[in-house]
């Protein structure tokens, strides 16, 4: 069975883009990467309960602390405030992790080839990622160029996001379509115990599940939608 290794945060998107390539008939792999965020331990249970979910027995978990040492971004400076609520601000926000996915995608690629997986799924969204730089559809479409230079000649690893082009609504919907377990996913930049409801994550989130004209199942200290 062909391999596809998995970025799963432990978030709605990332569970979502796991369940789209189990339904694809690929065996799955579940790589995550914890980086000093705010909500790192929170994340790595959700990670845990959804590998569980999904019965995935190939899990790597990385450390990549070094991104909480470089800084410059508020999910690991806590110097640097979350801001709330502010979606449609213009610019890119501060909780933009500087060139983070590339390095999240240099690890993917790396578990890929050793364990001779065929692509790397990654949750991605263009339209409801807050404007950060590296989740642009012509980010991801350049690295799997790098991805073809960088590697032995004999591998064959395939960058894929199949939300990139989605909405928070149509992520959530499809999510439904396929069963996904939306109460074990984690999405809160700044809360562990109940999502706080105000930070852009989970204003996103809520007006996806809000469009979709479905309720949320996590519990929140506020909702905004």
């Amino acid at each position: 069975m062909r391999t596809a290794v998995c970025l799963v945060s432990g978030g709605l998107d990332s569970c979502v883009t796991a369940a789209i390539a189990r339904s694809e008939g690929l065996n799955l792999a579940f790589l995550h990467v914890g980086y000093g965020q705010l909500t790192e331990e929170r994340e790595l249970r959700a990670f845990h309960e959804i590998a569980d979910y999904y019965a995935v027995t190939e899990r790597l978990c990385v450390n990549g602390g070094y991104l909480s040492e470089i800084g410059g971004s508020a999910l690991t400076d806590r110097s640097i405030g979350v801001p709330e609520g502010e979606v449609g601000r213009a610019g890119i926000p501060v909780t933009y992790v500087p060139f983070r996915n590339a390095n999240l995608l240099s690890i993917g690629t790396s578990w890929a080839e050793v364990i001779g997986a065929g692509y790397l799924y990654v949750g991605a969204v263009e339209e409801d990622s807050s404007g950060y730089p590296d989740c642009r559809e012509s980010f991801f479409a350049a690295f799997n160029e790098v991805v073809r230079l960088g590697t032995r000649p004999e591998t064959s690893v395939d960058v894929v996001t199949p939300l990139i082009r989605m909405s928070k609504r149509d992520i959530v919907l499809r999510g439904i379509e396929l069963h996904v377990p939306l109460d074990l996913t984690w999405s809160c930049y700044q809360a562990s115990e109940l999502a706080c409801g105000r930070c852009d994550s989970c204003v996103l989130r809520l007006r996806g599940f809000a469009q979709a004209g479905v309720n949320d199942p996590i519990a929140y200290q506020e909702r905004f939608d």
